[in-house]
């Protein structure tokens, strides 16, 4: 059996190969895909050749062991059906025609060990649960955050995993919750999934709103250094910052001379590859993954797909995203099945 498969192959190009998939192996479990969603932050730094060359892709995700570098397969949300399961396999657990998640690539068909396999709940569409990683991100953002009731919150960056977190922080007591955007589409969104606000940072009026709210919390998820320094700005005393954007390459020119400094503020790295170790006596990423399954029933983010395109037509969605960024909010491929 072949398979379509997605590389990075240069900067601002990718293409879709034929390649031949072997047999599962006694563990393994075959699965074809139907349903990848394009992670737009990490992805676009890939196809920009953004990315750094001294570490590793991701060494949580067995499906991700490489080192970043071209020819790169990349993606971690595919959602399929499986077809085959290897001899070793339990089949109570785990069914040919089942539905399943999968940390892995883009591509037509995959190879995945069981037990690294979500079955999707009863009744939840593939365009849901392809979600879930992103959801999982913004669970993590809030623990790693700690918004407290009253809190006068920012939130910088409005893509996915930024509509995400704020569609969370909306359930909170807050006193305020702001959103900044460059995006009109982005900023519509935010304010139907919760935000009192969402500002566009070129604004002036936007600026001064910002700078006068002296927040008790920020969370940059923007992926643009400059916002890390707007974050600065609209935090009060003691104010804290999560930091939730992958930079990349990309350097962040921070005025740390001022109000940092005298104003006491807490900069927080946030990454959802682990479990913050003060939640660690009583969460697990099971716990921490069931809670983000349960948010994305409530919260049904497929209604931000934006753009559908067929794997072969992997390179116009990358085009999208590069060129268009302002159209998109959620890309996903689709495959034959």
């Amino acid at each position: 059996m072949n398979r379509q498969s997605l590389y990075f192959t240069a900067p601002f190009a990718v293409a879709v190969r034929e390649e031949p998939l072997p047999a599962p192996a006694a563990h393994q479990v075959l699965v074809q895909t139907i349903v990848s969603a394009i992670s737009p932050g990490t992805e676009t730094l890939l196809y920009r050749g953004q990315f750094p060359q001294d570490m590793a892709v991701d060494e949580t995700i067995a499906a991700l062991d490489d080192a970043f570098g071209y020819p790169l397969k990349y993606g971690y949300a595919a959602v399929g059906r499986v077809l085959e399961l290897g001899g070793a396999v339990d089949a109570a657990a785990i069914q040919p025609g089942q539905l399943v998640f999968a940390f892995n690539p883009h591509e037509s068909h995959f190879l995945a060990d069981a037990d690294a396999l979500w079955p999707l709940p009863e009744g939840m569409d593939p365009e849901t649960a392809v979600f879930h990683p992103n959801m999982e991100t913004a669970v993590s953002f809030i623990m790693d955050s700690q918004p407290m009731v009253g809190e006068r919150t920012a939130v910088f960056g409005q893509g996915i995993v930024g509509l995400l977190t704020a569609s969370l922080l909306a359930q909170f007591p807050l006193a305020h919750l702001i959103t900044v955007d460059a995006y009109p589409l982005r900023r519509q969104w935010s304010r139907r999934l919760g935000a009192n606000q969402s500002l566009d940072p070129g604004a002036s009026e936007s600026l001064s709103q910002l700078q006068g709210l002296e927040a008790d919390l920020a969370l940059e998820l923007s992926g643009n250094p400059a916002a890390l320094d707007a974050a600065i700005e609209c935090v009060g005393f003691n104010g804290r910052i999560l930091i939730g954007s992958w930079y990349g390459q990309k350097r962040a020119n921070l005025n740390l001379g001022g109000k940092f400094h005298r104003n006491q503020i807490r900069l927080i790295s946030s990454q959802v590859s682990h479990i913050a170790p003060r939640w660690r006596g009583r969460w697990n990423k099971a716990r921490r993954w069931q809670l983000a399954a349960d948010n994305l029933t409530r919260i049904r983010p497929e209604r931000l797909i934006t753009h559908r395109f067929p794997i072969a037509q992997a390179a116009q969605a990358y085009r999208l995203l590069d060129q268009q960024p302002e159209e998109a909010i959620q890309v996903v491929l689709t495959y034959d099945v």
